[in-house]
């Protein structure tokens, strides 16, 4: 693969297609730290104290299971 950038291909857009076949692809590329969102939500709210409490009649239901 080759890469280049916007000027380079503005440049030489008129040689993308071969007997109408497309032999270039333009795409943009994501920077790495972009596609990582850790801890965007920070702050954003609160978990309720009782969020790990075990909930007896999920106990029921899965009881079968456990």
């Amino acid at each position: 693969m080759t890469q280049g950038n916007m000027p380079e291909a503005k440049t030489k857009l008129s040689r993308v297609a071969r007997n109408g076949k497309t032999v270039v692809q333009i795409k943009h590329i994501f920077p790495k730290s972009a596609s990582r969102c850790i801890g965007v939500a920070e702050g954003k709210f609160t978990v309720p104290d009782e969020f790990d409490a075990w909930d007896s009649e999920i106990e029921v239901l899965f009881s079968d299971v456990l």
